[in-house]
Order: C-alpha cells, then sequence, then structure tokens
C-alpha cells in the first residue's frame, strides 16, 4: 500500500508505544476527532495522542486505503487493552500541503 508521506508517518509513530507523538504530521491548525471529541493544534493533539497511548497501549495497522476527492480513507486494525480487540477501524484524513488537516477516526 502507497500511503500519502504524512499518513505514513502517522501510523509508523502508532507502531511505537513509547514513542512522540507525530504532530510534525500534522499541520499547525490541524484537527483529530476520535471518541466524540476534536482536538485542535499541535498541543492539543500531542496530548491526545499521549493519553490514548496511555489509556488503551493500542497500535494500528493499515488494512486497505481509498481516495476520493481530497480524502484518504484508511482501514486499520486497531489492537490493545479495550473491549472488542482488535477491532477494524476507519481514520479518515484530509491533506493539505502534505500535511494533516484533518483526522476523523471511528468504527
Amino acid at each position: 500500500m502507497n500511503l500519502p508521506l504524512p499518513i505514513t508517518t502517522f501510523f509508523e509513530a502508532d507502531r511505537n508505544l513509547d514513542g512522540d507523538a507525530p504532530v510534525s504530521a500534522f499541520s499547525t491548525d490541524a484537527a483529530v476527532t476520535d471518541e466524540g471529541q476534536t482536538h485542535v493544534g499541535h498541543t492539543a493533539i500531542g496530548n491526545w495522542w499521549r493519553a490514548a497511548k496511555r489509556k488503551y497501549s493500542h497500535t494500528a495497522e493499515p488494512l486497505n486505503m481509498r481516495q476520493n476527492d481530497g480524502v484518504t480513507e484508511v482501514r486499520a486494525l486497531v489492537t490493545g487493552d479495550f473491549p472488542g480487540s482488535p477491532a477494524p477501524l476507519t481514520f479518515v484524513f484530509v491533506l493539505a500541503d502534505d500535511k494533516i488537516a484533518d483526522l476523523k477516526i471511528g468504527a
């Protein structure tokens, strides 16, 4: 699968439970929506990332990708400390200027 570079950076960081949040892959005013909450900007995204890693100890392995009209949708198998693990989730990315501008995570 040939993922765009910022998305590759996101999933590579996700494999390392103790690693840094992949904020460099996001634009400065990017938004992440996960579990019904939206996190805007590098600080909020970094905080969301670290809190989710602490809570779920999860990793996501991309299964497939489709692109349509500026949106990249990646279906990934997420494994971690949560009921129903492993579970397939959809990561919907909007890229702008080679950065992630928006990410929505859901079932």
